[in-house]
């Protein structure tokens, strides 16, 4: 009877468990499951780079490329230098250290540490978090997404706000919680978010 090949696993899906232990992160390996289940997107519009950032990312690589699970640390110093981790970053990176592109882009979507798209002056971060949530977090964080006019994860056009979702922000006795990069706004509603957003424009 002949052998079945397996299905692929769908995107978002990967990670074994070592990839969820915290002690492992910066040892994923180029077969690990990471690297099999992500297809990097094409670039829609080409991002303005330096030739300051590219140098100071090629010495960061060369220093690094040679140690034991690398890649990890390579990529955290990469959005250090350049703010997030768009395609073409993680392209330089793959050229540079032989690491297949689809590996470095199912990390970066595996790990919530990366970024793939550029963050605003004003980082907007709604708890979702339960105690949050069950006191209308997400009525809040849509009525963000409808002023702010982007998706969660995205940036404005004029790089003014970013929109995320968090899980805990370790202040629960605020529910619901909105973080706009340090300062809290606690124990709001959907109503008070245009007034909010009005002090940072």
């Amino acid at each position: 009877m002949p052998l079945l090949e397996p299905p692929e696993e769908e995107n978002g899906s990967a990670g074994s468990d070592d990839a969820t232990g915290g002690d492992k992160t910066a040892e994923v390996s180029s077969d690990s499951d990471l690297s099999q289940s992500a297809e990097p997107p094409a670039a829609e519009a080409e991002p303005v780079f330096s030739a300051e950032q590219e140098a100071e990312l090629m010495q960061v690589i060369s220093e690094l490329k040679e140690e034991k699970g690398s890649l990890m640390p390579i990529m955290q110093r990469a959005q250090d230098i350049y703010g997030y981790l768009p395609i073409e970053v993680q392209t330089m990176i793959s050229d540079a250290t032989g690491h297949p592109l689809e590996e470095i882009y199912g990390i970066s979507t595996f790990y919530s540490m990366f970024n793939l798209n550029p963050k605003g002056k004003y980082k907007v971060s709604v708890c979702l978090g339960t105690a949050c949530y069950v006191k209308g977090s997400g009525d809040i964080y849509e009525r963000l997404k409808k002023e702010l006019d982007i998706d969660g994860g995205e940036c404005t056009a004029d790089g003014k706000f970013s929109l995320d979702a968090c899980r805990c922000v370790g202040a629960c006795g605020l529910a619901p919680v909105l973080m706009i990069n340090d300062e809290v706004f606690g124990r709001l509603t959907a109503d008070e978010v245009p007034e909010i957003l009005k002090k940072f424009n």
